[in-house]
């Protein structure tokens, strides 16, 4: 008597579908294509994305690299069904820490891993990540979509990225010509960018009890509109203070605030003196300081405060600074200077 046959088994009965997976590619490559430019080899769909930049610029080229993630960011925006902007916040979060080096980016690759692909959930996604791309001059040049069951709950998914820029050598932004008495500004954030979530998520919607829908009388807005902002690029003004050559360092408040990321870019024996109370408080750390009390060494290890932003200004440079800020409207706040030190930051109301 003959053995019964077995059942037999596919790919999608794992939960990986691959004709949804080809076509949320297809869909990609159109919307990746938009960002191209004349270094780029080739198009979407290759084991690895070919691109030869225009090395006739540059005496003494050095790439410029960066990768980063969204964060729980991505959580609000599931609950909101807003993916149209979390592309955006990746890209320009990576464009400015290449920036601040003096990095000009060439191009972008991306990570978006799911449960279950919603070709319209990706194409948002990267739709966000082309306009950013197109937006700060860099390629959208390839990254992987990864179908991963089990391992994410439906409607969810993780998003990456990594950049490469190039700077020549001697034009290299590293903070080391820093010195005593160096004019520090912070030019404004447009709320959390893409750090402090998971403190803020939970104050907010746990310990506060709203929905992202609900508006908070303290936001005057709603609580997911506040906290979805998109995390801004400073490129433009950072092109213009470095080609004017006023700056003597940049630092990127991400992730451990100013007190983390200022000292990155301090010689061994300067520190920095910040003054609190030089910049107003937005409306939303105030309230995310009041829900939880706070601490505020803690707030401003874990949040940005209100400023995504510290150039360093030589005295000497300080009103050719000023004019030219001026003259691209870009509001900044002074606020403190560079001193003797051990390379931290001194707080001060």
């Amino acid at each position: 008597m003959p053995a019964p046959k077995s059942k037999q088994f596919t790919y999608a009965d794992a939960g990986v579908d691959i004709t949804r997976g080809d076509q949320a590619k297809e869909r990609i490559k159109t919307l990746a294509q938009q960002t191209f430019t004349r270094s780029v080899l080739g198009g979407i769909g290759g084991f690895g994305a070919l691109f030869a930049p225009d090395l006739k610029r540059y005496k003494t080229p050095v790439l410029v690299s960066s990768a980063d993630g969204v964060g729980t960011k991505l959580k609000i925006a599931f609950q909101l069904g807003i993916h149209g902007t979390v592309g955006q916040d990746l890209v320009n979060h990576c464009v400015n820490d290449i920036a601040v080096q003096g990095g000009e980016p060439l191009f972008f690759l991306d990570y978006l891993a799911t449960g279950r692909l919603e070709n319209k959930v990706i194409e948002k996604v990267v739709s966000g990540l082309a306009k950013a791309c197109k937006e700060n001059g860099c390629a959208l040049i390839g990254g992987e979509t990864a179908q991963m069951p089990g391992f994410y709950s439906d409607g969810e998914y993780d998003l990456a990225g990594f950049i490469v820029g190039i700077v020549d050598r001697d034009k290299l932004i590293t903070g080391k010509n820093i010195r005593a008495g160096d004019i520090f500004i912070g030019l404004p954030s447009t709320g959390l960018h893409t750090n402090g979530y998971s403190l803020a998520r939970k104050l907010i919607f746990e310990t506060a009890g709203h929905k992202p829908a609900d508006r908070v009388p303290a936001l005057k807005e709603k609580a997911g509109v506040a906290l979805m902002k998109i995390h801004r690029s400073y490129l433009p003004v950072i092109r213009q203070l470095t080609r004017a050559g006023v700056v003597a360092g940049m630092a990127h408040i991400t992730g451990g605030g100013i007190t983390e990321n200022l000292p990155r870019i301090l010689p061994r024996n300067i520190s920095a003196e910040i003054e609190t109370e030089s910049w107003p408080l937005p409306p939303l750390f105030a309230y995310l300081r009041q829900l939880g009390n706070v601490p505020q060494d803690e707030m401003l290890r874990t949040f940005n405060m209100g400023i995504g932003l510290i150039a360093v200004i030589p005295q000497a440079k300080w009103k050719r600074a000023q004019t030219l800020l001026g003259r691209l409207r870009e509001p900044f706040h002074v606020i403190g200077q560079a001193v003797k030190g051990d390379r931290s930051v001194r707080y001060r109301a």
